[in-house]
């Protein structure tokens, strides 16, 4: 994560959790990561379209079924898990600019050594 231009901002070794952010202009990426076991957490805050368009683009080939329920959009993904992304709108108001919450949750059947 470093090599791409996320500065790690938190990181806790005894529990295995990472907290990394990168801050251009007026958008950002916050992304935390956490190990649990053998599973492998990862939430995403951003405000940048494009991040939600290539989760969304690359996932789409992969995607067994896909729901959408108070304002929730859930994604379950073969061989993966299950994505959740709520979109809101940002504080102040602005038509161009919207707030992404992306929460990719494994499989209690698949583990990160898969």
């Amino acid at each position: 994560m470093m090599a791409k231009g996320y500065l790690i901002t938190g990181k806790k070794n005894n529990i295995k959790n990472r907290s990394y952010s990168s801050k251009e202009g007026n958008s950002h990426v916050d992304v935390d990561i956490r190990l649990d076991g053998k599973r492998l957490f990862i939430e995403l805050q951003t405000n940048e379209l494009e991040q939600y368009d290539l989760i969304h683009n690359s996932i789409a080939q992969y995607v067994d079924k896909n729901s959408v329920a108070a304002d929730v959009q859930t994604f379950v993904v073969k061989d993966l898990g299950s994505i959740y992304i709520t979109v809101n709108d940002t504080a102040p108001y602005d038509p161009l600019k919207r707030e992404y919450d992306i929460h990719v949750v494994s499989d209690k059947h698949i583990t990160a050594y898969n």
